[in-house]
């Protein structure tokens, strides 16, 4: 089969592209390389796999489409985007062009040369916008939102209160849109917060990955960890592996589902808040820790934990390894880069 993954040097994309180039199939890469580790990603699947690879911005697709075509992917993976909120909110223009109008070029593409191929997008929880009109309970560790104790539904309405939201919201219901207009063949993943191997992270992308390495940092520096967090550390996400995430993907990539939206994250058995991680990281690493609060970040979600019935139901997949297990994968992890 070939596949297509735009942003398959970043960290969702080198792991799916390593198990699909596992598998024999033929792969092609659109990647410019600019986020951090993306260099290092790519030379992680060079070194043991070949590939056809093209360094560029999903902005300038046009000058990619002959190689697009000619190449005549079954599947296109489409990662590439601007996905920190902090850079959203200092440039939206910059974040419009990537998110929204790159997916739409993509899209003319496929709908006019390549209408056999299938279009597999990771969109975001941040569709929903803060949620803010859902009710809270409050606990010393974390919020709960009431009514929904499975999680956050496909169905709830969509509120894009953030640049970042709008322009990935607006691919999100364009990729929907060609679906049903011009039959366009598609699946939509809503991502929570994912985590894992090859995943470089920064303050702003990447938490889990961040929060890991400056307790590590700390640990072998015998430093005190102080973690500096936006809001009041009892916010709550659904955590996935991305050895699930891969999985995931693999699924899709096989399946003959189109024109459907899918929550995905760990669910309600991996959620945790910021202190929560925290105190594992604590026990994990035997370090004690101290937070300096800082004020709510805009449009920031107290919960967000998805509500995975329907992809457990129509791509029969099921999150496998629990919070604690991948935590300790990521800390073996981070020690060895």
């Amino acid at each position: 089969m070939k596949i297509l993954i735009t942003g398959g040097c970043g960290f969702l994309g080198s792991n799916i592209a390593k198990t699909l180039l596992e598998k024999n199939h033929e792969l092609m890469i659109i990647d410019n390389l600019q986020r951090h580790g993306s260099k290092k990603n790519f030379e992680w699947l060079k070194s043991s796999h070949d590939f056809i690879f093209l360094k560029n911005d999903i902005v300038e697709l046009e000058t990619l489409s002959e190689d697009i075509i000619k190449f005549n992917p079954t599947t296109i993976l489409h990662l590439a985007g601007q996905v920190a909120m902090t850079t959203s909110l200092e440039d939206p223009h910059r974040d419009f062009l990537v998110n929204a109008y790159g997916t739409f070029k993509l899209l003319e593409l496929i709908r006019i040369n390549l209408p056999l191929s299938k279009i597999i997008y990771s969109s975001t929880n941040k569709v929903y916008g803060d949620l803010e009109h859902l009710n809270y309970k409050e606990s010393e560790t974390r919020y709960k939102i009431e009514n929904y104790e499975a999680g956050i539904p496909e169905e709830i309405r969509l509120e894009m209160s953030s640049p970042y939201g709008c322009s990935k919201g607006t691919a999100d219901q364009y990729i929907l849109d060609y679906s049903k207009n011009f039959g366009v063949k598609s699946i939509v993943f809503r991502h929570s917060s994912i985590f894992g191997k090859r995943q470089f992270s920064t303050f702003d992308q990447g938490w889990i990955g961040w929060f890991v390495k400056q307790a590590i940092d700390s640990k072998m520096n015998n430093t005190e960890l102080v973690f500096n967090i936006s809001g009041d550390g009892k916010q709550v996400r659904d955590v996935l592996f991305s050895d699930d995430l891969v999985d995931l993907y693999i699924k899709a990539i096989n399946s003959e589902i189109s024109g459907e939206v899918f929550n995905i994250g760990g669910g309600i058995l991996n959620s945790l808040s910021l202190i929560e991680l925290f105190d594992k990281l604590s026990d994990k690493l035997d370090i004690p820790y101290s937070v300096n609060f800082g004020p709510w970040r805009s449009s920031d979600q107290k919960v967000f934990v998805a509500d995975i019935s329907k992809v457990k139901e129509k791509l029969n997949w099921n999150p496998k390894i629990t919070t604690d297990q991948g935590l300790d994968e990521m800390i073996k992890w981070v020690y060895e880069i």
